[in-house]
């Protein structure tokens, strides 16, 4: 058992680590080429804070856990839509930027919905089939490339500025190579400890993979975004900490669940279906709540709903 939960540690550490050094030198390498500092952002400090989930995603639907990869994207949804935020909000109230609440989050409440419909009316009764994870990871590079288009002018600005800085020409293009192999070996070999450990505890402890999955693994993999936001509102960034929370858990739908279908079609069970629709109404909520009040801004009554959502949510699990 000791062992399990050691080797569930250092899968975390191992994945936590491996995402920041494949950031890292993924940006160095983007700077090397002059590629600009908004483009980096929008992509690769994205992918960056998923990577983790991404990468027990493949390593799960290699091994056939379907349950660990529903139950890790339906979970890691739930920390960060309403534990991270209500959290968040409960030191201090939360701006939420207009388009993360115009755009953003409804993208997110809309993306649960037609998954659910998607699952609901397959072909396949309850599964996310490889045709319908094709449409998801589609969906996905729509979502992606739509802000790369939306500032096109900006990026082409930043990118004549950028060749006239000869401050790309001290990274040392070797190490951040290095740096991307090493980091991608470390999320690796952190999915498929993390993976393999888990399933082992789930059965010592006579817990389902769908419960681990929701709980450890998910609070685990939500570690990068929860990082990312206290930074950010320290640094009194808190719409890139919303922003970053949000736009992680559309990934988490479409690519993370559009990934693992595409190697493995998953199948829904009832209790996946109920939190599924329990998602899409505690993610209208957080939608309908930036509405009412002080708007704009998660204040710590609003925490306190959301958090009240997650609490709903955990003790579902078990009951």
């Amino acid at each position: 058992m000791f062992s399990n939960i050691f080797i569930l540690i250092i899968g975390f550490a191992f994945l936590i680590i491996g995402a920041d050094i494949l950031v890292k030198g993924s940006k160095n390498i983007a700077t090397k080429f002059h590629i600009p500092d908004i483009l980096i952002g929008l992509t690769i400090v994205a992918l960056g804070t998923s990577a983790p989930e991404l990468f027990i995603t493949i390593s799960s639907a290699i091994s056939k856990n379907e349950d660990l990869i529903i139950g890790n994207a339906i979970g890691s949804n739930f920390c960060n839509l309403f534990f991270i935020i209500g959290i968040l909000a409960l030191f201090h109230p939360i701006y939420i930027d207009p388009k993360v609440k115009k755009i953003h989050i409804p993208i997110s409440f809309f993306a649960t919905l037609l998954l659910s419909l998607m699952i609901i009316f397959s072909n396949v009764p309850y599964t996310i089939t490889r045709i319908s994870a094709s449409i998801l990871i589609l969906l996905f590079i729509i979502y992606f490339s739509y802000p790369i288009f939306n500032h096109f002018k900006d990026i082409m600005k930043t990118l004549k500025k950028d060749k006239k800085n000869k401050s790309s020409k001290k990274i040392n293009l070797a190490l951040s190579i290095f740096f991307v192999i090493l980091g991608s070996v470390l999320l690796k070999f952190g999915g498929d400890f993390v993976v393999e450990s888990s399933s082992n505890i789930s059965v010592i402890l006579g817990l389902s993979e769908e419960i681990i999955g929701a709980t450890v693994i998910a609070f685990g993999t939500a570690l990068p975004e929860l990082v990312t936001s206290i930074f950010a509102i320290i640094n009194k960034n808190s719409g890139l900490a919303i922003g970053n929370l949000v736009s992680s858990c559309i990934l988490n739908l479409l690519l993370i669940l559009g990934t693992g279908s595409l190697i493995l079609p998953l199948h829904f069970s009832y209790e996946f279906i109920r939190q599924l629709t329990f998602l899409i109404l505690g993610t209208f909520v957080l939608w309908l709540i930036n509405f009412i009040g002080r708007k704009n801004y998660i204040t710590r009554f609003k925490g306190i709903i959301l958090l009240l959502i997650f609490t709903i949510y955990v003790v579902s699990l078990f009951v």
